[in-house]
């Protein structure tokens, strides 16, 4: 399931907190920030609705759908209404959509009610985005209408030979007092007689969506009949959405021939003679702007050395423009057979953009470039010179009809190639990244697996901070799966472990390795707390308690050193199992904490049900918690409420010494983040 890092606004119409507190566990256990409220009656969704704005109405049966719909869509606000129903017959689904309810979805299907959530979030989110567009859209047409107007140089717009469009240099220049007396006017009248024939073919050519001339040397006629020389340049533009050519009169200059020149070094990289970045970048923007049109086999290539520095004490700074302009010289020479723009990208990247070459062409070009750079040897001063180079391409397409995306893309794949040692290369298609994620969660449950047969589990810590001078050390384990191939982070293959029901196992791996650390940290005498994260499949681990007991009593360790927690929405979900494992823990003496705690519809209602010691604030509330006024609020009521409860507030992922006053100001016990500590290894994998 796919996260995201916005949080979901939900409105919930629910009579039952029980019921409320359900819903939102759905999007919270797939990873899903959620900001939830419930309302009972239209009293309470009005007054609601008239304060906030929330993204998604989750509609209940306490409030008709119709009152419901009318409320939302009051004040011309934009939120979506999914309807809750127990299940979705086509006369149940008749009689929803009736009420003009944007989705509905059954809590009997967990799964497919978080897709439904997230497909409408994700819908809201593309109409708010639109919206903004639109508007930033119209900002920037309204200032080009005034850098347009106020240009020197004449500039027109053309389609289908027709005006659409002048500013007023191009209506002083041709004689015409505005625009009016232009609109429509083919511009094929504004040249002279004997250039006619010429501009004639010219128009046809662009009829035909062929490249029109960069710029062309003509003789022109005013409304008056006089002539005169100038140059039109010639650049696609859209005017009102419709695509058309802009045209911009230059004055003849005394030296073409310079202008030239000049016109050349704007656009090139002096070192390699390629095209420049800005350039490149130029290009990218166009043929990006085709893609979002259908246009297909679009390609960029970045092409790397990967021992470029290491190279460079051998052949000394001065000859390293050498070196890049003969690499750039190689490249250029296999690329002739195609259609294409090479750029120097970076210091020692290089670009190369075609609209032209299908995926396996490309792929083919990539792995032939690949190995005509291993095979060639750079004759720089005295040395001889073997490059290996990686190259990584994108196909630029609809789903990614975005330059900033294309090029992170791009240059993901470039550093992970380097990164598996180079000299290799690889194409990106957007349009099989899933069949790619699927092979790659298939190899990563693979790891898993043997990680938990052979026990490749590192623990850290990271140390939790008493702001009042509480006595002892307190520690959160934290944990990664390492092995030959690398490091893996717990969000990473925590869930692909739960799909394979291995999330106990590795949980029970983590326990032992805790205990065997407090064990020897009580030896020395050090009075010291380990806070250890349990996956929702342990609470209902039947086998786990007993088994617990035994490694407590074997490692003669205190119980009240050790401190469960599980996060608030995985409680939710299984409450009889987790009040029971809770109950259990107090038995052994160990600590319960609730983490992820607050965005429940009535998180601190859960108290009635766990007995839990310490509460973790959810961490969406801490980033820019200085500036956060209603954040700030919120903590110091959480605090004032969970203090008069008898539990001690612990808030994670502090991010600066300004929010340390501010949470200690509303009461918080404990804090912990990176900030304040980096994790520490304390266990390696065997």
């Amino acid at each position: 399931m796919s996260k995201t890092t916005d949080v979901m606004k939900l409105l919930l119409v629910e009579d039952s907190v029980e019921d409320a507190e359900r819903l939102t566990s759905f999007p919270r256990n797939a990873g899903i920030a959620v900001r939830a409220t419930q309302v009972r009656d239209i009293d309470e969704l009005e007054a609601h609705l008239q304060a906030q704005t929330p993204d998604l109405i989750l509609a209940g049966a306490a409030i008709g759908l119709a009152d419901i719909v009318q409320a939302a869509n009051r004040g011309g606000k934009d939120i979506g209404v999914i309807a809750i129903q127990s299940n979705l017959t086509g006369d149940v689904l008749d009689e929803v959509f009736r009420h003009g309810v944007t989705a509905a979805a059954t809590p009997q299907h967990a799964e497919l009610f978080v897709r439904v959530l997230q497909r409408e979030f994700a819908s809201l989110n593309m109409r708010r985005s639109v919206r903004r567009l639109e508007s930033n859209l119209a900002e920037s047409e309204r200032r080009c209408d005034s850098l347009l107007e106020s240009a020197r140089d004449p500039i027109a717009y053309v389609h289908e030979g027709a005006h659409v469009r002048a500013n007023h240099a191009w209506l002083e220049t041709f004689g015409y007092a505005d625009f009016e007396e232009l609109q429509g006017v083919s511009v094929l009248d504004l040249i002279a007689p004997e250039a006619t024939g010429e501009f004639k073919t010219l128009l046809k050519s662009l009829a035909r969506g062929e490249k029109p001339p960069a710029s062309l040397s003509i003789k022109a006629r005013n409304a008056e009949g006089a002539t005169f020389d100038t140059t039109m340049e010639f650049s696609s533009a859209s005017v009102g959405g419709e695509p058309c050519q802009q045209i911009v009169l230059r004055q003849p200059l005394a030296n073409p021939e310079l202008a030239r020149q000049i016109d050349t070094l704007r656009t090139k990289d002096l070192v390699t003679d390629l095209y420049n970045r800005q350039h490149g970048l130029a290009e990218l923007d166009r043929m990006v702007a085709a893609a979002a049109t259908g246009t297909p086999n679009q390609i960029l290539l970045l092409l790397e050395a990967d021992n470029f520095r290491e190279h460079l004490d051998a052949v000394g700074l001065g000859n390293t423009d050498l070196l890049l302009g003969d690499m750039a010289n190689l490249l250029r020479r296999n690329l002739e057979s195609i259609e294409h723009v090479a750029f120097r990208f970076g210091e020692q990247t290089f670009g190369v953009l075609s609209p032209t070459l299908s995926l396996e062409a490309a792929s083919d070009l990539a792995q032939q470039l690949c190995g005509v750079f291993a095979e060639h040897e750079f004759e720089v001063g005295k040395q001889s010179v073997n490059l290996l180079v990686s190259i990584a391409g994108v196909l630029i397409g609809e789903k990614n009809a975005n330059s900033a995306a294309v090029l992170n893309q791009v240059g993901t794949t470039l550093r992970e190639l380097q990164q598996q040692g180079g000299n290799q290369s690889s194409i990106h298609d957007p349009g099989v990244r899933d069949a790619a994620q699927l092979a790659e969660s298939k190899m990563l449950r693979e790891r898993i697996e043997a990680a938990v047969e052979h026990n490749r589990f590192t623990l850290y810590t990271q140390p939790i901070i008493s702001l009042h001078g509480v006595e002892g050390e307190f520690l959160e384990i934290l944990v990664r799966l390492v092995d030959d191939k690398g490091e893996v982070p717990p969000n990473t293959f925590f869930p692909i472990a739960e799909e394979a029901g291995l999330v106990t196992a590795i949980d029970r791996l983590i326990i032992e390795g805790a205990i065997h650390t407090l064990s020897e940290r009580e030896k020395a005498g050090r009075n010291t707390t380990f806070f250890i994260k349990l996956t929702a499949p342990s609470l209902s681990d039947a086998a786990l308690l007993p088994w617990l007991a035994q490694q407590i009593k074997a490692a003669r360790v205190r119980g009240d050193a050790l401190v469960f927690e599980v996060p608030e929405s995985k409680v939710v979900t299984q409450l009889k199992a987790a009040r029971t494992f809770v109950a259990g823990l107090k038995q052994l003496h160990c600590g319960f904490a609730f983490e992820q705690f607050g965005t429940g519809v009535n998180s601190f209602h859960l108290l009635k049900h766990i007995d839990a010691d310490y509460l973790k604030i959810d961490r969406s509330y801490m980033p820019n918690l200085h500036k956060d006024k209603e954040h700030q609020e919120f903590i110091r009521q959480f605090c004032e409420q969970a203090h008069k409860a008898g539990k001690i507030v612990i808030a994670e992922f502090v991010e600066d010494a300004a929010s340390m006053s501010i949470l200690f100001t509303c009461g918080v016990n404990f804090v912990q983040g990176n900030y304040l500590n980096e994790p520490e290894k304390i266990l390696a994998a065997t």
